[in-house]
């Protein structure tokens, strides 16, 4: 049974820190994509940052310098650092696996059409 269970959002002034962690179970994190997607009210889910297998990570544009993706094979996880953050960073925050291939995933893609296993999600709120 595939699960990914996100945890650590919150309620943060603008200019504040968050980090959020996705604690996957059920396969083997290394062989998959891994991302983080928002979506806020009344908006579309877009892609905030994703890394592949080899640790290689893309982010959006909007937060760019701001925020940090890791992942720990081991421990199975894959967190967000986020810095700086604004009130247009408010949303519901998403964690989502991706499946490329039996040898790991190379393409670190912001579509969120790529992905096939999502959490339930953990909120992020910035005033």
């Amino acid at each position: 049974h595939v699960q990914l269970v996100e945890s650590g959002g919150g309620s943060v002034q603008a200019g504040g820190s968050l980090t959020l962690s996705c604690t996957a179970s059920g396969y083997t994190l290394s062989s998959r994509c891994m991302g983080w997607f928002r979506q806020a009210p009344g908006k579309e889910r877009e892609g905030v940052a994703v890394i592949d297998s080899d640790g290689n990570a893309a982010y959006a544009d909007s937060v760019k310098g701001r925020f940090t993706i890791s992942r720990d094979n081991t421990e199975g996880s894959v967190s967000l650092q986020m810095n700086s953050l604004k009130p247009e960073d408010t949303a519901m925050y998403y964690c989502a696996s991706k499946v490329e291939g039996r040898f790991g995933c190379f393409s670190p893609s912001l579509s969120r059409y790529e992905y096939n296993s999502w959490g339930q999600g953990t909120q992020v709120t910035v005033s």
